[in-house]
């Protein structure tokens, strides 16, 4: 069964730092470009990061430019978001999902096909 599973959400005051994990099992994840996906209250879905699965390319909203990191260990099954310098806006619930192939990131969210259940971040003084 294929299954991503996020963690290391949590509330931090504004500049602090978070680290999410996704992690991935039930298939070969070295195949798959992985996105960060966010929702925040009222709005819509916004895809933050990705990163490719054939050359490691990454991507970047420019909402978080120069803030966030994405990564991966292909031998551990996992894609890390370092966030840094966290401000109010990015409070959401967020989401790692993944997409099969030699995707160039951005990858439209429509081609996402297995998704977490996402993990509450909170970023308040």
């Amino acid at each position: 069964q294929l299954q991503l599973v996020e963690s290391g959400g949590g509330l931090v005051q504004p500049g602090g730092s978070l680290r999410l994990s996704c992690a991935a099992s039930g298939f070969t994840f070295d195949y798959y470009a992985i996105g960060w996906i966010r929702q925040a209250p009222g709005k819509e879905r916004e895809g933050v990061s990705c990163i490719s699965s054939s050359d490691g390319s990454t991507y970047y909203a420019d909402s978080v430019k120069g803030r966030f990191t994405i990564s991966r260990d292909n031998a551990k099954n996992t894609v890390y978001l370092q966030m840094n310098s966290l401000k109010l806006e990015d409070t959401a619930v967020y989401y790692c999902a993944a997409t099969y192939g030699s995707w160039n990131c951005p990858v439209p969210l429509k081609y996402f096909g297995v998704w977490g259940q996402g993990t509450q971040v909170t970023v308040s003084s």
